[in-house]
């Protein structure tokens, strides 16, 4: 490989290094709305170049995360009840479809693998309550991802699939931002029960049922997250007083 290849390759991969690590400070609240993104700061913070760290937060723009204000620089994507509101809308009329045809197309392997997957999602769910850290929160949304990703998995739709992980990743937005706000608002207790209902519906071949349930679940959290940040139009998070 080139010296000018292996540049390009290092660029890359920092590229992706900032990606994921701006992302997923955004996604876990560590980066509030509106936040301001100075390419310099973020750059010290994470030990990354300021051209990948450019790369990163253009890319983060196209999906909706960060905004750009002309001649003003890079934001933190702003929230707000009503964006909330159209998420799980929209999080609903897609899942519910992706479900009935995943249910339609599954097996017995594919509810093999939803009974472990909801498993390990029921264990890290219990270490919760006793262990309140970062690691255990982000191994509990990574379960939590893998299993209503993997009710969807037999959709057939590659399109489809790609539009719900999204959406669910904006939905863990919210929900850390809430933990940020009001910790003991923001764990629904119920929600492991509804795990195991969809569960359940779905071994049971009830198709009607599982996206009843499914429905509900996401009705529930909308509700839930109302409670921490109220019902005005832009959630009451006030970020820190500090510009990266």
């Amino acid at each position: 490989m080139s010296i000018v290849e292996s540049s390009a390759s290092d660029g890359r991969n920092l590229s992706e290094q900032a990606y994921d690590r701006i992302r997923h400070d955004i996604l876990h609240g560590a980066l509030f709305p509106d936040e301001k993104l100075q390419i310099e700061a973020i750059s010290e913070r994470y030990g990354i170049g300021a051209v990948p760290v450019r790369e990163a937060l253009n890319r983060l723009s196209s999906e909706g995360l960060v905004y750009r204000k002309s001649n003003r620089g890079f934001f933190v994507q702003t929230i707000s009840i009503a964006s909330l509101e159209e998420l799980v809308k929209t999080r609903i009329w897609l899942e519910t479809r992706a479900l009935a045809e995943s249910m339609s197309n599954g097996d017995e392997a594919w509810e093999d693998e939803l009974v472990v997957s909801y498993h390990r999602l029921a264990r890290i769910q219990r270490r919760l309550p006793s262990e309140v850290g970062s690691e255990v929160s982000d191994e509990w949304e990574i379960r939590h991802k893998d299993f209503h990703m993997l009710l969807l998995d037999r959709c057939g739709s590659g399109w489809l699939l790609g539009f719900c992980s999204t959406l669910m990743d904006q939905a863990v937005r919210y929900r850390s931002l809430s933990m940020n706000t009001n910790p003991s608002k923001a764990r629904r207790e119920g929600a492991a029960a509804e795990h195991q209902a969809i569960l359940d519906a779905v071994l049971e071949h009830d198709t009607a049922l599982a996206c009843d349930l499914l429905t509900e679940h996401y009705k529930t959290t909308l509700e839930g997250l109302r409670q921490v940040f109220g019902d005005h139009q832009e959630p009451e998070i006030a970020p820190p007083h500090r510009t990266l």
